[in-house]
């Protein structure tokens, strides 16, 4: 069961406030009786010694029946002082005077007479008699020789002062139950205002966003990092760790230090955001977005994502040969619908030996192909790749040989399909682009994997490349050809190339084109990568 924040304040904060009350209480208690106690004692103790030095009650003790004389002046004295009785004794303890005249001429009770009578002492006692437990004051009575000849006795019953200590407390139940009544609404506006803080969520809603937050920000690619208003690091995911090089953690650090050519602090001052902004990090070209946070119309802090321009531009890549994969596939199936239309005509026209002749020569070229492509190159993604390719050849009517001597098994691990791509669908695109305009266009593909390097070698017949063209080949942007969007291919084949710590080559073909060479490191420095078969 969950229960709410209002809830849980009221509930701990009156829970403090019982307590405490509770605690105070019995304090005030335990110090309020020990006082009234004291000063009844006191009273009790006055009394009893005022009445042990009066003459006429010293006088009275000389007489037949001293009673008459005491009683109606211990009664009178009772009243005064509003004890709950005086009595008094002689020295054997009988009684001359007591609240109830039928209880004189008996002995006192109580035990606690002997320090008085004995020793002539004058003290404060606690005692049970006829009429309760009772806190008396006892005083010796002194003859005029000096010998202790009575004694006197004030009490006041402990249920009256009990009684006295509950009137007081009384009081102060009342402040309590205001103050229990003030903490009350306290802890009501204190829960309210805790919720205008935390947007209306509950602890556990609060929790369940945190952890949430925590799985999204783990899981995406994008590296995120906030600021709060003084320009102080609040978040930072994983992928933001990686990509700015950070050793340690940078929370709670200023953003000039973790991340020294931001923007975030000029979105900060202005509280305009950015979107898809280029910047150099760290040698590498990101994409940056920016976004201000703003509470009640003022900017708290600023919020960027970030991510490596190269991871955006591979998939751009891979889209563009999926496409140009499908364009291939319906050239091919354009390409396969003529042929049967052809060999439909020849067959009405009843030319079965030519028929059979171009069905003939069609198998023999795809079982060529096939023994190429599928007995020699073992990896699927290359096979794909050559496969797409043999179908855009066609279609661009390319003499697209696959040398007999290639021989490649399975890629290793560490270069990825989309690399694969980018590098073969670059090369074998430029050689297709370069003998268009040639009468007799051929292209050869060879590709080996025998030694301790992968190489893959593409050439064509084309006019080749001029000297002058060789040191701009790879700059980005640059083209032999008109048209945008040019210049990038043989540009991302080198990064690529470089990423896997190969080597590329451009020489002269011995056809008069140009020859690109691709050599790859099967492994990446402990021993074999998985998936290589050495």
């Amino acid at each position: 069961m969950k229960v709410s924040l209002r809830t849980k304040i009221m509930v701990l904060i009156l829970s403090l406030l019982v307590l405490v009350i509770g605690l105070l209480a019995g304090v005030f208690a335990y110090m309020e009786k020990r006082d009234v106690e004291d000063q009844m004692g006191q009273l009790a103790l006055q009394v009893a010694s005022t009445v042990s030095f009066m003459p006429s009650i010293k006088e009275a003790f000389e007489t037949e029946n001293p009673s008459e004389v005491i009683q109606p002046i211990a009664l009178s004295v009772q009243e005064e002082s509003g004890a709950e009785f005086v009595v008094i004794g002689n020295k054997e303890s009988i009684r001359y005077a007591h609240p109830d005249e039928w209880k004189i001429g008996r002995r006192m009770v109580g035990g606690d007479n002997e320090r008085a009578l004995k020793n002539g002492e004058y003290y404060i006692s606690k005692a049970e008699g006829t009429l309760g437990p009772s806190l008396r004051g006892k005083a010796p009575i002194i003859g005029e020789n000096g010998d202790i000849i009575g004694i006197v006795s004030v009490g006041f019953l402990l249920e009256d002062v009990r009684s006295i200590v509950w009137n007081k407390l009384e009081n102060v139940f009342g402040v309590a139950v205001l103050v229990l009544v003030v903490g009350a609404v306290g802890s009501l506006l204190l829960a309210r205002s805790i919720r205008k803080d935390t947007l209306g969520l509950e602890p556990y809603e609060i929790t369940s966003f945190y952890q949430t937050r925590e799985a999204i920000l783990s899981s995406i690619k994008e590296g995120i990092i906030s600021i709060d208003a003084a320009g102080r690091v609040t978040m930072i995911n994983q992928s933001a760790i990686e990509l700015l090089n950070l050793s340690e953690g940078a929370e709670g650090r200023l953003i000039s230090e973790v991340f020294p050519n931001t923007q975030m602090l000029k979105v900060l001052e202005t509280g305009n955001a950015t979107r898809d902004e280029e910047m150099i990090l760290l040698d590498k070209v990101v994409i940056v977005n920016r976004t201000p946070i703003k509470h009640e119309g003022q900017v708290a802090g600023v919020v960027s994502s970030f991510r490596d321009k190269t991871e955006v531009r591979n998939m751009v890549q891979t889209l563009s040969e999926v496409k140009r994969h499908s364009e291939s596939l319906r050239s091919q199936t354009h390409e396969h619908a003529n042929k049967m239309y052809v060999l439909l005509g020849l067959l009405q026209l009843g030319k079965q030996e030519e028929a059979r002749g171009m069905i003939e020569e069609d198998f023999h070229m795809s079982q060529k192909h096939q023994v190429m492509i599928f007995d020699r190159i073992q990896d699927e993604t290359v096979q794909a790749i050559l496969t797409g390719k043999m179908s855009t050849a066609s279609e661009q009517k390319v003499d697209f040989i696959i040398q007999e001597d290639s021989e490649l098994r399975r890629v290793p691990q560490h270069i990825t399909r989309t690399e694969l791509v980018t590098m073969l669908g670059n090369m074998i695109d430029n050689a297709f682009e370069a003998v268009s305009g040639q009468k007799e266009k051929k292209v050869e593909f060879f590709v080996t994997d025998v030694g301790q390097d992968i190489v893959f070698e593409v050439s064509d017949n084309g006019p080749g490349i001029p000297e002058d063209v060789y040191t701009s080949l790879f700059v980005r942007g640059f083209s032999t050809k008109e048209g945008d969007h040019r210049g990038y291919g043989l540009h991302n084949v080198r990064e690529i190339v470089e990423r896997l710590s190969g080597t590329m080559e451009v020489d002269d073909s011995d056809a008069g084109g140009a020859v690109f060479s691709i050599f790859l490191p099967k492994h990446t420095g402990g021993g074999p990568d998985e998936g290589d078969d050495q």
